[in-house]
Order: C-alpha cells, then structure tokens, then sequence
C-alpha cells in the first residue's frame, strides 16, 4: 500500500536507473537544455511548480543571485517541472545542485535520484536514455511529505535538443508469419526477419488492430488469451527512430478449449500488520466479520537477498507465523504483500530474475502458499525500470514452478487509470510472458483532500480495464476478471476521505463487474477515532470497528 504511515518498517529506498535502449543509444554531450536553470531570471520562467508552493530566493545560492525554494508541505511535495525536447534514443545527464531535507531530482518515467539531508549544497545526477520514439522529457524537482523547504541550483540537462535530423526509412515488412504452437490461453508465433537501413530493432505483434505482444527475434508467445476463441495475428517491425514496417501476412489462430487465465480466483483480503498500529488478533476479527483471507504485510530484505517479515522477523517460528497458522486453523488462509511503499526491498537487493524467485520460493515454501502480492511502490522498484523486469520476470519463474500459484502486482494509480510506470508494469508482464493473474490498484493518495473517493475508485478501475484490454486483446469480462482494488479506509495521507459509505458502493461495484481482489490498508486501522486524523491505529473517522472488514468480507465477484 502506498502509504507514508508505514514509515517505522524501514527508511525509503533509492532508485537511479536509466531506461532500457532496444539499440546502443547516442551519448549526447552539448549545451543545457533547461530554460532558466540557474532561475537568474528572478521567476519561475519555464518551470511549473506544485500547489504554489515553489518560488525564486537570493539565498541560499549555489551560483549566481537566484535559486529555487520549494516549501513541501504535509500534503504536497513541492515538486517543479519542465518539458524540454529531446531526441530519441539517446542518453541524456540531468544534474542539479541542491540544498535540504529528502530532496529529489528526477526525470517522469525514467529515473531519479535524492539526497535525504544536505545541509550545503550537493549536488545530484541521474542519466536516462530515451525511447525509440521519444520526443519529450519532463524533468522534477520535488522535496518530501512535511520534511520543511528544499532549495536547488544550476539544473543542467546535458545533450541535443529535439529537431536534428532524425531517420524516416522504415524497415521492410516481416515476413512468412505463422504458428508454431497454441494453448487454451497461449499462441506461439514466428516469422522471418525485416532488414532496415540501420538495423531493425524490434517487432510488435497485433490482434486485430491492438497490439498484444513485443519481441527483439523473429519469435514469441503471446500469452493471456482466452479459450476457443479465434484470433488474427500480424507482426510488424521497427526501427530505433520508432519507423515501423507495413504488416506481415495474416495468420488466423482458435485457442483450445479450456479455462481463461485468472478466472474463478477471488480473493477479499483486507492488509493485517504485525509491524505497527496495535494489530488485532486475526481470529477476533475474522469471528467479527466472516473475513477469511488477509493480505500480510510486508516481506522485505533482511540484508542481500533473504526475505524476512519487515526485513527483521523471521519467516518462520515468530508472531507472523502464530498468526498465519490461526487463520488456517480458523479455516482461512493469507496471501503475503512483498515490498510496500518503503524499507530495503528484495527487488533492488537480488541481482537477478533467477535469485529474486529464489527469494519469493523461500517465502512459498515456508507457507505452502496459493498466491504472492508484490506491492511494487517508489523510485527504488515500480519507476526503476530494469528492478520492474526483474520482478515480473521472477513472478514468471515462481508461477512456471508452483502450478496453481496465483500472483498478483499491486500499484499506484491516478484518478483515470495507470500512469506512465503502471502502464509500463502492464506492458511488459504481458512482453515478457509473466501470465499475472490480477491487477491490484491502490485508488488513493490523489493529491487532493476533496476527492470523490467512490467516483476516483470506479474511474480508476475502469481506466485499468482500458489498459488491460489495449494491452492484451481481452474483453470486458476478462479484463474485470484480471483487476484488484486495495483501498485505504478513512483518512489517506493526502487527506482524502473514504466514508463506510463510499467503501459499501465500491464493494459493490466489484461485485457487478465480477473483479479478482478487494483489499484495504489496514484492519490495523479498523477502528474509529472521527477527527483524530491519519493513524496507524484507527480510520479518522467515525464508524464501529471493523467495519471496512465486515463489508470487504461481502466481496463475492
């Protein structure tokens, strides 16, 4: 869950990576792109500033007169933009000097760096490289949640702005498509090569007009089809410049007969954490409200590649343990949430696919578990794009060895559906094969206290079914059956408000569309306290304990 309350697991972790190239990217070394970067201009000139709360000083300065002042505020970041052009396929150096408390510099859907206290000037650099086709490149500043004014100084972008002469010819059209093998939910396909004056640097493969599949070879399986059903497939190739060749022959496929991935799993499971928040026994609630399943939270690094409860409790023999062996006992089960908003992550400390789902069996092995959550959060896994492939990948691996193992991704959301990072988890689960069974959306931590909690839920939801149907070719039906919503009762960081009311019209919503998962952070937080705020211990709200456990335990599909 995307929450900041969750703070006392562990420190925030860190990302700095740089997005992956299809082709070897140019290295661009030239002039500052950024329009007043050193903000000598004595305004805000070029850049756009959160909430208001960004303005221009003559002190502290790194150089010159003038520098950026950001007041974070307990409910903003402060965080300060611009768009520049740039070219594609091409690395760029983004620096900037700059002066605080938790202070970040970054690029939207690339990469970021942060220092969490400088009490002088340092400075911050992060590289990112751009897509094949990529034209635009939003830079930020932002500071933290409360954490005071952060100022920055002398932001550098270092390369070729847009406009140079880019490559139009596009790559020949691939050819002698056809189908090497198929399941119920699968098509495997291969073809003969394009060429291209530069070199061919990819293929995509379409259903229809919607395109389901990505390789770098002239094969692969498009997975996540449904059963008996016909299908018509193309491939086209592409170029570094985004040049993309005319479509190959037509090859028409029927999936066999059989069950469509992700059906028949449900799955209402309000978070229970042993870590904070004065957790109730698991029984008492479950004896309460007919809940059956929690979402346990959080496994983290013990240090390297070793899973541990908060990074610090052992898998088996202490109070996680107790509490997962008297849910069975009470005839209920869990599912285990791997990762979380902060705390030193298994993602970014395996080095490989292959030692993460290491990392994941231990923890399916210590329970003999139906299915896993990884709750991929923050710079440090959901906006770091080679941890993001490492975790989807190994979500494959531990499925391809635990049959009948369902998984399950969980992550942020904007008001309309995934943003740029959740769109890239989507895209690249269905690239890479990972066969995910559900969706799971965090639908709160909009940014804005006043935000209709039902109607940002459902739009939310139905923007994630969109993307869904876009990215795998499925329909409505299927795509419901692959979505998970994990809310937050009462009062969000942002101060958002979910009312018993709201969470009632959300289950049911669910229910009508038939979704996988309903969740909340936390049964922790149960419990009323109107007026009291965000809690560890209780909603902020007024309402009778265990309230959102007792409608979430109505969640049927």
């Amino acid at each position: 869950m995307n929450v900041r309350t969750r703070l006392p697991a562990a420190g925030a972790a860190v990302l700095l990576a740089a997005a992956a190239a299809l082709t070897a990217p140019t290295t661009a070394h030239a002039a500052n792109l950024l329009t007043n970067p050193g903000f000598e201009s004595g305004s805000l000139s070029g850049w756009s500033c959160s909430g208001g709360l960004g303005s221009v000083v003559s002190t502290p300065v790194h150089g010159g007169a003038k520098a950026l002042a950001g007041a974070a505020s307990a409910s903003d970041t402060a965080k300060c933009v611009q768009t520049v052009s740039v070219l594609p396929n091409t690395t760029y150096s983004l620096s900037s000097w700059v002066r605080g408390s938790y202070v970040y510099l970054g690029v939207t859907g690339a990469g970021s760096t942060w220092t969490s206290s400088a009490a002088a000037y340092s400075k911050l650099t992060v590289s990112f490289t751009t897509g094949a086709a990529q034209t635009s490149a939003e830079v930020y500043l932002n500071g933290w949640y409360g954490q005071g004014t952060y100022y920055a100084d002398d932001v550098s972008l270092d390369g070729p702005g847009g406009g140079g002469t880019v490559d139009t010819q596009a790559p020949t059209v691939p050819g002698s498509l056809a189908s090497s093998g198929k399941t119920s939910s699968t098509v495997s396909l291969s073809w003969t090569a394009a060429t291209d004056n530069v070199g061919v640097a990819g293929y995509d493969v379409y259903s229809g007009t919607s395109k389901v599949a990505t390789a770098t070879g002239t094969s692969t399986t498009v997975t996540g089809l449904s059963a008996s059903t016909a299908y018509a497939f193309t491939v086209k190739a592409r170029d570094a410049a985004g040049n993309t060749s005319g479509a190959s022959n037509t090859v028409n496929v029927t999936t066999d007969a059989g069950g469509g991935t992700g059906t028949g799993f449900k799955q209402a499971a309000p978070y229970l954490y042993n870590g904070w928040g004065n957790p109730p026994a698991a029984t008492t609630v479950m004896n309460a409200t007919g809940v059956k399943w929690f979402t346990m939270a959080f496994i983290l690094s013990s240090g390297g590649c070793n899973p541990a409860w908060d990074g610090q409790r052992a898998l088996t023999g202490g109070v996680d343990q107790s509490t997962i062996n008297s849910v069975r006992a009470a005839g209920g089960d869990i599912v285990p949430s791997i990762g979380g908003w902060s705390g030193n992550k298994l993602g970014p400390n395996c080095a490989t696919v292959a030692d993460l789902a290491g990392a994941y069996q231990k923890v399916i092995d210590a329970y003999g578990l139906k299915a896993i959550d990884v709750d991929i959060e923050n710079t440090d896994e959901f906006e770091n794009n080679t941890v993001q492939d490492r975790i989807i990948g190994a979500l494959k691996l531990v499925k391809q060895n635990n049959p009948g193992l369902r998984t399950i991704l969980t992550f942020g959301t904007g008001t309309g559906g995934p943003t740029g990072a959740g769109n890239r988890l989507i895209e690249q689960s269905k690239a890479l094969g990972a066969d995910i069974d559900v969706f799971t959306i965090m639908p709160f931590d909009f940014g804005n206290a006043s935000t209709d909690m039902y109607a940002s839920t459902v739009s939310a939801a139905e923007g994630l079914k969109a993307k869904l149907k876009s990215v795998f070719g499925w329909d409505d039906a299927t795509a419901y059956a692959h979505i998970g919503i994990s809310g937050m009762n009462g009062v969000s960081d942002n101060q958002e408000v979910t009312t018993v009311q709201n969470w009632t019209g959300i289950r049911d919503w669910a229910n009508s569309h038939h979704i996988a998962r309903l969740a909340f952070w936390s049964v922790n937080r149960d419990r009323g306290c109107a007026g009291g705020g965000l809690a560890e211990n209780c909603s902020g709200i007024a309402q009778s304990d265990w309230q959102f456990t007792s409608i979430t335990a109505g969640f049927t599909g």
